[in-house]
């Protein structure tokens, strides 16, 4: 094995002790959620046991986190972020967080208002906050239905009727903010 591959398994251990007290669990809780013992589980963020990918995985799943955040692959210098798009009913969407669970955050672009229509209005559990980064979009929200411009932002509770769309034939670009379960994000004026 490589002295590469030996620093990044030497690494695991303690990200797994770090995940495990941040969600406030015990060994013996971990142990009855993954099936591994919690001697294992003790001796796997000791660094006293090299971890298998059978091991890393449902660890993964317990802590919600993907299996490259377990590993921490080493950094290579190269500071870019690969973001891939997703086609989403029509919208160019490209997720911007990696963590499961908690606030997500998304660059959304809108495409011409001639080339898609005002989708009907929806409502799911969350909490949306959005900024126009570029173009127009129109926002509906219950019986409001207001246009909102480049530097213009909104944040709504998405069990209210909405929709969202560009209000012009040029795309819209938005950086959204959104919290499956309601949460808010904490965004604070600066002060000049």
């Amino acid at each position: 094995m490589s002295r590469t591959e030996e620093d990044v398994l030497a690494g695991v251990g303690p990200r797994l002790r770090a995940l495990r007290r941040a969600r406030g669990v015990t060994l013996a809780d971990l142990a009855a959620e993954t099936g591994i013992t919690s001697s294992t589980l003790s001796r796997l963020e000791n660094g006293k046991l090299r971890p298998t990918l059978e091991q890393l995985l449902p660890l993964a799943r317990a802590h919600g986190v993907p299996l490259e955040e377990l590993v921490e692959a080493p950094l290579t210098g190269d500071p870019r972020i690969h973001l891939r798009p997703v086609r989403r009913f029509g919208l160019t969407v490209v997720p911007l967080t990696r963590r499961p669970g908690g606030i997500q955050a998304y660059k959304v672009i809108y495409p011409p208002a001639g080339r898609s229509r005002l989708t009907k209005l929806q409502t799911h559990e969350g909490y949306e906050w959005f900024y126009v980064l570029n173009g127009q979009v129109r926002f509906i929200l219950g019986e409001q239905d207001l246009v909102l411009g480049t530097g213009e932002a909104a944040e709504f509770d998405t069990r209210v009727p909405h929709a969202i769309a560009s209000a012009t034939d040029q795309p819209a670009e938005l950086l959204t903010l959104f919290g499956p379960q309601g949460e808010r994000a904490h965004l604070s004026k600066a002060h000049h």
